[in-house]
C-alpha cells in the first residue's frame, strides 16, 4: 500500500487558475488485534488513524508505549489475516499481534473501545503517574551532546523525509547518535506514529533502551512524545516546535533532557540541561 496518493487540484495563483495533479499523503485506519497462540483471528485492541508503510513497527512500538509489551518474549508474532475470504484492501490495514498470556492480560485491562485520530497518543492517559510506571525507571544516561552537533540534526532529519518531499504533509522522527550521524527515519500522518514506528523498529531488534541515542521530531514536543522517548530510555528529545506544560512535567520527573524550538542555531532546554554540554 502507498504512502502517496494523486489527487486532481484547483491551483489558484492571483488571477490565475489551473487545474493539476498534485501528491497528498495517505492517510488508513490501521486495526491493531490481540490474540494468544492459537486463537484465531483476535480482538481488536485500537484502531489508529496512520500513513501505511512499517505497520509492524508500529505496533510494535505502539504495544510498547502502551505498557503491554515488557520483555521480548511477549510477543510472539506480528502478522495479517491469512483468511481468503477478506479483502486484501482491508487485510492490508490490519495487523494481528500474537502475545504471551501475561500480556494479553496486560491488554484486557488497556484495551480501548475506540478510534485514534493521527494526532493523539496516549490519549486516554491523563497523568505522569499512570504513565511513569514503576517498572520503568527514570531515564539513566551519561550521554552528552554539544550543542553545535544538535542545531545540525533537523536538517539532516528533512534532507531524509522522502515522503515528505512529494506531499508536505508528514511528519517525521529521527534516531541519532552523539555524533549526529542519523540512524533511522520514519515518517506519517501523526507525530506519535512516526516515533511509535522507530521504537518499534528498536525494541523489535533487541536494542533498547536506547540510552546512548537522540531523538528529533519534526512537529510540537506533546506530553505523548515525551512519553514514548522515556519508555524507550531516550535521554535526549528535541523538538523543532514548541513542547506542552505536561511534556516538560513529564521529562522532567522521567530524567529526559527536552529541547524545544530547535531552529538554526537557536534551541530552548526545558529539562535536564547536563547533557547539552561538549564533552571534556
Amino acid at each position: 500500500m502507498s504512502s502517496v496518493d494523486r489527487v486532481r487540484v484547483i491551483s489558484r495563483d492571483g488571477n490565475d487558475e489551473t487545474e493539476r495533479e498534485d501528491a497528498v499523503a495517505v492517510e488508513e485506519p490501521l486495526e491493531i488485534r490481540l490474540k494468544s497462540s492459537g486463537a484465531g483471528k483476535g480482538e481488536s485492541f485500537v484502531t489508529t488513524m496512520r500513513t501505511p508503510g512499517h505497520d509492524e513497527e508500529l505496533a510494535a512500538g505502539l504495544l510498547f508505549a502502551e505498557g503491554l509489551l515488557d520483555r521480548r518474549t511477549d510477543l510472539v508474532e506480528l502478522g495479517r489475516p491469512t483468511d481468503p475470504r477478506i479483502d486484501p484492501e482491508l487485510a492490508a490495514n490490519v495487523v494481528i499481534a500474537t502475545v504471551s498470556k501475561e500480556a494479553l492480560a496486560r491488554g484486557e485491562s488497556l484495551r480501548r473501545r475506540t478510534v485514534m485520530g493521527s494526532a493523539c497518543g496516549v490519549c486516554g492517559k491523563t497523568s505522569i503517574e499512570n504513565v511513569l510506571s514503576s517498572e520503568r525507571p527514570p531515564v539513566d544516561s551519561d550521554l552528552l551532546l554539544a550543542p553545535e552537533v544538535l542545531v545540525q540534526m533537523p536538517d539532516r532529519l528533512r534532507a531524509d523525509q522522502s515522503v515528505f518531499s512529494q506531499t508536505g504533509g508528514l511528519h517525521a522522527a529521527g534516531l541519532f547518535d552523539a555524533s549526529g550521524r542519523l540512524e533511522a527515519v520514519r515518517e506519517d500522518i501523526g507525530r506519535h506514529n512516526a516515533v511509535d514506528k522507530l521504537i518499534g523498529s528498536a525494541w523489535l531488534g533487541g536494542r533498547l533502551p536506547l540510552s546512548d541515542r537522540v531523538l528529533v521530531v519534526s512537529g510540537r514536543a506533546g506530553f505523548e512524545i515525551a512519553q514514548k522517548a522515556a519508555a524507550a530510555g531516550i535521554p535526549i528529545l528535541a523538538s523543532v516546535s514548541a513542547p506542552s506544560s505536561l511534556a516538560v512535567e513529564l521529562a522532567d520527573a522521567a530524567g529526559l533532557t527536552l529541547v524545544g524550538f530547535l531552529r538554526g542555531l537557536r534551541f530552548n532546554v526545558y529539562s535536564h540541561p547536563r547533557r547539552l554540554r561538549a564533552p571534556s
